[in-house]
C-alpha cells in the first residue's frame, strides 16, 4: 500500500471513529442536538455539543459540570456529608483523643503512652493525620484489609463523637459545598433527639396495636421531645448562618442554598425505637415546615434490617393512613448479588413502593433481581416514582459500576431519575463529581443532565406548587405561561404565584440559571 494513500486513509477512519464516537456518546434523548447546522442551533444545542466534545477530558469535562447549575440534591446524610479533615479539627478544639488501635475519637482523658493521644497531636504527626483520614473516610480504603461495604459502615462509629455538639458547623460546611457545585436546594437526613426518643420507646415497650403504641408514645413524652428538636435546629441554623456570615455584606453562598430536613430513621434498632423513631418523623413533617418526609436508613443487607422489613412495611403503611400529607422516600434495594442470599434481593423496591407508600426511592440498585422487575418498573414510570441514583456510593460501597448500575435501565423504562451525593465526606466525592460520573461511567448527554437537575426540584419535597404543568418540562403554570426565567419583568400573576411557592421559586431560578449558562457556554465554544 502507497504510504501516503495509507496515511490518508488512517486520518479518514480516525476522524470517522471520532463522529461515531460522538453519536454513540449522546443518548436518544440527546440526538435533537444534531438535528441543525451550527448557525441555527439553540443555546441548548450548542452546550450540548460543546460537552460531547470534551466527554474524554475529565478535568475539561469536570470545570464544565462545575459551573452548571444542578438543582438539588435529595439523597444527603448530614453525618456523611463532612469531610474528616473538618472532625478532625473540631475533635482537636474539643480535647477528645484518638484510640491508635481502632482510631476511634473517644472522650477524655488522653495518654500518649498507652495509646491515646490528644487527637490535635495528628497537626504534629502526618502519619497520625493521614491514618486518621483515611480510617474516617474512604480515601485509599482499598488497603484497609477490609471490603468497601464494611469499610464505609464502620467509619460512623468511628468518628461519631466529633459531630455530637456540631451541627450547626456541619450544616455550614454542606450548604458553602453546595453552593460551589451550584446545588440550590437540599434534602438532608438527620435525627436529632434520637438518643431520646429511644429512651422513651424503651420505656414503653413493643406494642402489636400500633394505634395503642402510638397513643402511649405521645401521652407519655413524644411531644416534649419534638419541642426539644425545634430548640435543637434552630440553635444549629443560628450557628450556620453565624458561621456563613449570612445577611452581611461579605456572606457566603451557601446562605442562599433552601434547605430542609428528612428525619431518618435507624432501621436497625429494636422494633420499638424503630417505631417511635417513625411516628418523631412523621409528627415533625406535619408540624415543623422544616421536616418534608422522612427516610428509612442503615444497611439493608445486616439481620434486622432484612428480617424486620415486612414489619417495618407495616409500620409505614399504617402512618400513611394516620398522615396521609406526610411525603416518604426510602432506602430500598442498596443491594448487590451476594452481598445477600438470592431471596433477600426480590422485594425492596417492590415493597417500599406499594406497601410503604414511598413516593421516591433512594439507591434502587437490585432493581432487575426484583420480582416482577419489569411491570415494577413500569409501574414506577406510571406512577412517577423517581429514583435518586448515587452513583460514586454504589461503586464503593457495593462495587457496582458501568453497565452494572442500573441507570440507564430506569430511563429507557421512563422511570424519572435525579443524581445525589449520599454521603459526600465520606466517600470524599460531591455533586459535581457525580454528573462527571454520570457522563464518564454512565455514557449521559447534557440533555439527560439537564432533565435530572430539574427532577431533582420537580420532585423534591420542599413546599408549595410546581413552575411546570406536568413532568416533561414544555409548558409553565398558566400564571407564569406568558413570562420568561430571563427577562428583566415578569408579570404581576406570575410574581405572587413564585412568591406563594417555594418549588416554583427554586425552579423559577433554576431556569434562569441554566439559560444564563447555556449562553455562557455558547461563547466558550465559539471562542474556542
Amino acid at each position: 500500500m502507497n504510504h501516503r494513500y495509507g496515511s490518508k486513509l488512517s486520518k479518514w477512519f480516525s476522524q470517522l471513529t471520532r463522529i461515531i464516537f460522538l453519536l454513540c456518546a449522546i443518548s436518544a434523548v440527546d440526538l435533537p442536538v444534531l438535528a441543525n447546522d451550527h448557525a441555527n442551533r439553540t443555546s441548548e444545542q450548542k452546550t450540548a455539543l460543546f460537552m460531547e466534545s470534551i466527554r474524554d477530558q475529565p478535568g475539561h469535562l469536570y470545570a464544565f459540570l462545575r459551573q452548571m447549575p444542578k438543582g438539588g440534591d435529595l439523597h444527603s446524610h448530614l453525618s456523611g456529608a463532612v469531610y474528616a479533615e473538618s472532625m478532625i479539627s473540631w475533635a482537636a478544639e474539643d480535647g477528645l483523643c484518638i484510640d491508635q488501635k481502632t482510631f476511634q475519637a473517644v472522650s477524655p482523658p488522653c495518654d500518649a503512652l498507652t495509646g491515646r493521644p490528644e487527637v490535635k497531636q495528628a497537626f504534629k504527626d502526618s502519619v497520625l493525620y493521614r491514618t486518621i483520614i483515611d480510617t474516617w473516610s474512604m480515601r485509599n480504603w482499598q488497603y484497609s484489609g477490609q471490603s468497601g461495604h464494611d469499610h464505609f459502615f464502620d467509619t460512623f462509629e468511628k468518628f461519631d463523637i466529633t459531630t455530637k455538639k456540631r451541627r450547626g458547623n456541619m450544616l455550614a460546611e454542606v450548604v458553602s459545598r453546595a453552593a460551589a457545585g451550584r446545588v440550590s436546594y437540599l434534602e438532608l437526613m438527620i435525627t436529632p433527639e434520637g438518643r431520646s426518643v429511644g429512651n422513651l420507646a424503651a420505656r414503653t415497650g413493643w406494642d402489636n396495636d400500633f394505634g395503642s403504641m402510638r397513643s402511649k408514645l405521645l401521652a407519655q413524652g413524644m411531644k416534649n421531645i419534638l419541642v426539644a428538636v425545634k430548640n435543637e435546629m434552630d440553635q444549629a441554623e443560628t450557628i450556620m448562618r453565624q458561621q456563613l456570615k449570612c445577611g452581611g455584606e461579605q456572606s457566603d453562598p451557601g446562605c442562599g442554598v433552601a434547605t430542609r430536613y428528612l428525619y431518618q430513621v435507624l432501621r436497625g434498632l429494636p422494633r420499638e425505637v424503630v417505631f417511635a423513631q417513625i411516628l418523631a418523623g412523621f409528627e415533625l413533617a406535619a408540624a415543623d415546615t422544616r421536616f418534608v418526609g422522612l427516610n428509612l436508613v442503615m444497611p439493608e443487607d445486616t439481620n434486622v434490617p432484612m428480617s424486620d422489613f415486612p414489619i417495618q412495611m407495616l409500620m409505614m403503611d399504617y402512618f400513611h393512613t394516620v398522615y396521609p400529607q406526610v411525603q416518604l422516600t426510602l432506602h430500598g434495594g442498596e443491594l448487590a448479588p451476594g452481598l445477600v442470599p438470592p431471596e433477600g434481593l426480590r422485594f425492596h423496591v417492590g415493597d417500599s413502593v406499594r406497601k410503604a407508600h414511598a413516593m421516591r426511592i433512594g439507591h434502587g440498585v437490585d432493581i432487575m433481581y426484583e420480582d416482577g422487575c419489569f411491570d415494577l418498573l413500569r409501574e414506577m414510570a406510571r406512577r412517577e416514582i423517581l429514583v435518586e441514583i448515587l452513583l460514586t456510593s454504589n461503586d464503593v460501597i457495593l462495587g457496582v459500576k458501568g453497565k452494572e448500575h442500573p441507570l440507564k435501565t430506569y430511563i429507557r423504562y421512563g422511570v424519572p431519575v435525579a443524581l445525589a451525593t449520599d454521603d459526600e465526606g465520606v466517600s470524599r466525592s460531591e455533586m459535581t463529581r457525580e454528573y462527571q460520573r454520570a457522563v464518564m461511567d454512565q455514557e449521559l448527554g447534557y440533555l439527560q443532565l439537564k432533565r435530572m437537575a430539574r427532577n431533582s426540584l420537580a420532585y423534591a419535597f420542599i413546599e408549595g406548587a410546581s413552575l411546570w404543568k406536568d413532568r416533561k418540562y414544555t409548558q409553565t403554570v398558566a400564571a407564569c405561561a406568558k413570562d420568561k426565567p430571563t427577562a428583566n419583568r415578569i408579570s404581576g400573576s406570575c410574581s405572587q404565584f413564585l412568591a406563594e411557592n417555594g418549588k416554583a421559586r427554586l425552579q423559577w431560578d433554576f431556569e434562569k440559571d441554566i439559560a444564563d449558562f447555556e449562553a455562557q457556554v455558547s461563547k466558550w465554544d465559539a471562542n474556542h
